[in-house]
C-alpha cells in the first residue's frame, strides 16, 4: 500500500513538473502586465500584447531563451496592436523575438524607437525584429536627430519590417559597432521594405548605415539582402558603409535620389543589386571609397545623377588619410555590371587639393555601359591610369575613357519576366545577370500592411466653387480635403484672417480677368506642416495689408515643419506690396523645406521688400530651405530687396541641392533699395546648380554667386544688361559665364519685353517693333 502510495504521490508530481515546464502563451493589456508577465518568462514562452492603442508605452524586454526555445514578444492580432505617442521598445538578452508590433502617430522620446540594448552593457544576442511596422513616428522638430532602429550585440537578424515615412533628421536603420561586444557582429537585414522618405536637405538623412567613421576600419560581417529601397531619397547617401567586411546582395532601389556609397571600410561586397532610376532627376548608383572593394554583377537603368551621386563613381582619396575623411580606392573590383540608359560614370571623382590619391590597382572589366542619348557617359577627373579597363561594352556613341578596354557593340533590350530591361542576346559573356532572388515589393515586409503611402497631391482633389465673400476663402479652406482645388471667380476676395495651408491645395482664377485677393493680416496664406500650395491666376494687392514687421503674402510656418512643402505660382500678379520696408512676396523660417518653389509667367510690381529670401538656415552646417527653386518668364519691376537669396552654407557634400533655374526673366529696377542686404538682384551662395539663361537686368543691382561645395554646375549663358553690373563670382570652384551683353543705350529706357519658355528673350521698342534677341 505504500508503494501504490508512493507511486501516485510521485506521478502526481511529474504531472505537475510537466505541465509548469510546458511554453504558456499569456495575453497583457499594458505595461504594468507586461513587466509583471516578464518575471515569470521562460524559454519557449509567448507575450501576447492585447488589440488596442499602447499610448506613451515603453517597453524592455529583456529576457534569456535558447536556440530552441525563444521567447517571443507577439502581438493578439497583426495591425492591431499600435504603439502610439511617446513609446519606444528595448530588446535585451538572449534567443529572443519580436513580431507584429506597429509604430505610429508619435516619435520615442529617447533617440531609438527599437534599440537592441537596454543599456551600454546589457545587450541583445542571436534574436530578430520581424513583421513589425515604423509609419511616420517622426519627432516634430525637423534637425532633432532620432533612429528607428538599431543593432547591437551579434548574430542579430531584422527582416520583412516595413519602415516609411521619417522626416526628420537621423538614420533610419543602424548598426552600431561602439563596443568590442557589437564588433564582427554577422548581423543579417534582409527582406525590409523601406518606404519613401524624402529629402531632408541636410546631412543625416541615411535610410541605412553600418558603422561610423570611429569604427569604419573594424569588421561588421553584416549581411544586407534581398531589401527594397522605395525612394529612399533622404540624402546622397541612401545606404552609407562604414565598416569593413559587409555583403550587400539582391536588393533593389526603386527611384532612389541617393547612392549605395561605400564611405568608410575595406574589403566590403556589392553584388546582384538592381537600381532603377527610370530617368527620375537625381537618381544614384554605387559610390566606391577605400580598398578592396568587390562590386559585381549589379544592374542600374535610367540613372540622372552626377559628381558624387552617379551611375558609378569611383571617388579619388587621401594619401595616409585620417579615419573620418577619404581613403584611397586600392584594389577595386568592378566586373560584370550593367548600367542602361544612365548618365554618368565618374572616375576620380572628388579630385581637388586634399583628395589627391587617384585609384590605383584596380579594374574595371566585362561591364556594359549603354546609353543611346548620351555620348559623354564617362568623366575622368583625374589621372585614372590606375584602372585596368578589359572587356566593357558600350553603345556605339559613347567615347571611352581609355583607348582600351572597351569595344563598341549595337545591343537591343528585351523586358525579362521581371521586369528588367536587358539584352536580347544571351549569349554575352558580361554585364549583370539578374538573380531570381532579388528583392520585390512584394517579398518584401509585411504583408498585413500597405506600401500605397495614399498621400493626396496637388490638384488631385475635387473642384470647389468659391463666391467672393468677407472670408469666403477661410471657410472654403476649412471645409476642403487634401488635392482640392478652390475656383475664385473674377470678383474681389478680401480677408481678415491668414489662411492656414494645412494639406495640398489649388486656388485658381477662372473668369475673364483675374481673381483679386485682398488681406488684412500680416500675410494672406501660411503653409503648415503637411501643406502645399499652387496659386493660379490671381491678383494679389497689398492696399489693405496692415503695417508690421515682416509682412508676407506667403509665409511658412514659423515652427519646425518636418513634412516637405511645394509651392508653384502660375499666371500671378503680386502689386503694391508697400506698406513698410520690409514688405516681401514669399517669406519662409528655419527648419522648414520645400522640395520645389516654382514661380512662372507672373508679374511683380512695386514691392519694398525680397520677393523670397530662402536663408533662415543659418547655422552653415549644410543645411538649406529648398530644393528646387524656378523662376521663368517672370517680370520684376521696382522691387527694393532681392528678387531671390538662396543661400546653403557650410561644405557638407552629403546633400543634392539646391538647384536654381531662372530664365526669361526681366529684372527692371530690383534690388536698389538702401536697406536691400544682399546688395544684390539676385544672391546665390552655396547653390548646387545654377542655370541663369536669357534674362534681362536694368538697372538693377547685380547677380552675386559664392560656390562651395563639391564642382557646384554653373550655366550663366545669354543674360543682357542695362545700367547693371556684371555677374560677381567668389569661391575656390570653377566656373564659366557666357555672353553677357550690354543692352544698347537707345533701347535701354523704351522697351517693354516678350517672354517665352520655347524662344530666345525678344525686345520690342514701344513703337512695337521687334528688337530680336537683345544684345548689344
Amino acid at each position: 500500500m505504500k508503494q501504490i502510495s508512493s507511486l501516485l504521490s510521485l506521478t502526481f508530481l511529474l504531472i505537475i513538473f510537466s505541465c509548469s515546464t510546458e511554453p504558456t502563451l499569456d495575453t497583457v493589456k499594458n505595461v504594468a502586465e507586461f513587466e509583471e508577465r516578464l518575471k515569470t518568462v521562460r524559454p519557449g514562452d509567448s507575450i501576447v500584447l492585447a488589440n488596442g492603442i499602447w499610448s506613451d508605452s515603453e517597453l524592455l524586454f529583456e529576457a534569456k531563451g535558447t536556440a530552441d526555445k525563444p521567447i517571443t514578444l507577439t502581438v493578439e492580432e497583426k495591425g492591431k496592436v499600435i504603439f502610439e505617442g511617446a513609446s519606444n521598445l528595448r530588446i535585451a538578452g538572449e534567443h529572443l523575438i519580436v513580431k507584429g508590433l506597429v509604430f505610429k502617430n508619435g516619435y520615442t522620446p529617447t533617440t531609438e524607437v527599437i534599440s537592441f540594448k537596454k543599456d551600454n552593457e546589457t545587450l541583445a544576442y542571436n534574436s530578430r525584429l520581424t513583421e513589425c511596422v515604423i509609419d511616420g513616428f517622426t519627432n516634430p522638430e525637423r534637425h532633432e536627430p532620432d533612429t528607428w532602429v538599431a543593432l547591437y550585440g551579434k548574430n542579430n537578424r531584422v527582416d520583412h519590417n516595413h519602415l516609411v515615412g521619417k522626416t526628420n533628421r537621423g538614420v533610419t536603420m543602424i548598426v552600431r559597432l561602439n563596443s568590442e561586444e557589437s564588433q564582427e557582429n554577422h548581423h543579417r537585414i534582409d527582406h525590409n521594405y523601406f518606404g519613401p522618405r524624402s529629402t531632408l536637405g541636410s546631412n543625416g538623412g541615411e535610410t541605412l548605415r553600418i558603422g561610423t567613421s570611429h569604427y569604419s576600419r573594424t569588421n561588421s560581417y553584416t549581411v544586407v539582402e534581398v531589401n527594397y529601397f522605395d525612394r529612399c531619397n533622404g540624402e546622397l547617401e541612401t545606404v552609407s558603409n562604414k565598416s569593413c567586411s559587409n555583403t550587400y546582395k539582391n536588393n533593389v532601389f526603386y527611384e532612389c535620389k541617393g547612392t549605395l556609397t561605400l564611405r568608410h571600410g575595406n574589403r566590403n561586397i556589392v553584388d546582384s543589386n538592381a537600381l532603377i532610376g527610370n530617368g527620375v532627376p537625381n537618381t544614384g548608383g554605387l559610390r566606391v571609397i577605400n580598398g578592396q572593394q568587390t562590386v559585381t554583377n549589379n544592374y542600374a537603368f535610367g540613372l540622372t545623377g552626377i559628381r558624387f551621386s552617379g551611375a558609378l563613381v569611383v571617388m579619388n582619396g587621401i594619401f595616409n588619410s585620417p579615419i573620418n575623411r577619404y581613403d584611397q580606392v586600392k584594389d577595386a573590383i568592378i566586373k560584370n555590371n550593367t548600367f542602361i540608359d544612365s548618365d554618368h560614370i565618374q572616375l576620380g571623382a572628388g579630385a581637388d587639393e586634399e583628395r589627391n590619391a587617384p585609384p590605383d590597382n584596380s579594374v574595371m572589366a566585362d561591364n556594359i555601359f549603354y546609353n543611346e542619348n548620351k555620348d559623354d557617359v564617362f568623366t575622368a577627373y583625374t589621372n585614372i591610369s590606375g584602372i585596368k579597363f578589359e572587356n566593357n561594352l558600350i553603345s556605339p556613341n559613347i567615347q571611352p575613357i581609355a583607348k582600351e578596354g572597351f569595344r563598341p557593340l549595337q545591343l537591343s533590350f528585351v523586358k525579362n519576366e521581371q521586369g528588367f530591361m536587358v539584352p536580347a542576346d544571351t549569349t554575352l559573356n558580361v554585364g549583370a545577370k539578374i538573380s531570381p532572388s532579388i528583392a520585390t515589393k512584394e517579398n518584401t515586409g509585411v504583408s498585413w500592411y500597405s506600401k500605397d503611402d495614399g498621400k493626396a497631391t496637388l490638384s488631385s482633389g475635387k473642384t470647389i466653387k468659391v463666391k467672393a465673400g468677407l472670408n469666403s476663402l477661410v471657410d472654403a479652406v476649412k471645409k476642403s480635403s487634401p488635392g482640392d482645388i478652390l475656383e475664385l471667380g473674377d470678383e474681389v476676395y478680401s480677408s481678415t484672417k491668414t489662411i492656414a495651408i494645412k494639406h495640398p491645395l489649388t486656388f485658381r482664377g477662372v473668369g475673364e480677368g483675374k481673381s483679386k485677393l485682398l488681406f488684412e493680416k500680416k500675410s494672406l496664406f501660411e503653409i503648415n506642416n503637411g501643406g502645399s500650395l499652387k496659386l493660379e491666376n490671381l491678383i494679389f494687392d497689398g492696399k489693405n495689408s496692415p503695417d508690421r514687421t515682416g509682412n508676407s503674402v506667403i509665409t511658412t510656418s514659423k515652427y519646425s515643419m518636418n513634412k516637405n512643402y511645394k509651392l508653384f505660382v502660375e499666371n500671378c500678379d503680386f502689386v503694391d506690396l508697400d506698406v513698410n520696408h520690409s514688405y516681401d512676396a514669399i517669406r519662409v523660417y528655419k527648419n522648414t523645406f520645400a522640395d520645389t518653389i516654382s514661380i512662372t509667367n507672373s508679374r511683380f510690381k512695386n514691392i519694398t521688400g525680397n520677393i523670397m529670401a530662402l536663408d533662415a538656415e543659418t547655422d552653415d552646417i549644410g543645411i538649406y530651405n529648398a530644393e528646387y527653386v524656378i523662376m521663368k518668364n517672370n517680370s520684376f519691376s521696382d522691387v527694393g530687396g532681392a528678387a531671390l537669396r538662396l543661400y546653403r552654407g557650410g561644405k557638407d557634400e552629403s546633400t543634392f541641392g539646391p538647384f536654381l533655374e531662372m530664365e526669361h526673366n526681366v529684372f527692371d529696377n530690383v534690388g536698389q533699395d538702401k536697406r536691400n542686404r544682399y546688395d544684390a538682384t539676385v544672391s546665390l551662395y552655396g547653390v548646387q546648380k545654377i542655370a541663369i539663361k536669357n534674362n534681362i537686368f536694368k538697372d538693377s543691382k547685380a547677380v552675386n554667386m559664392h560656390l562651395v561645395v563639391g564642382e557646384p554646375i554653373v550655366n550663366v549663358k545669354n543674360n543682357a544688361l542695362s545700367n547693371t553690373p556684371k555677374l560677381t563670382v567668389t569661391g575656390d570652384q570653377k566656373y564659366t559665364v557666357e555672353n553677357q551683353w550690354e543692352l544698347a543705350p537707345k533701347f535701354s529706357d523704351s522697351i517693354y519685353y516678350t517672354l517665352s519658355a520655347d524662344s530666345p528673350l525678344r525686345g520690342k521698342a514701344t513703337d512695337g517693333s521687334d528688337l530680336g534677341l537683345i544684345k548689344k
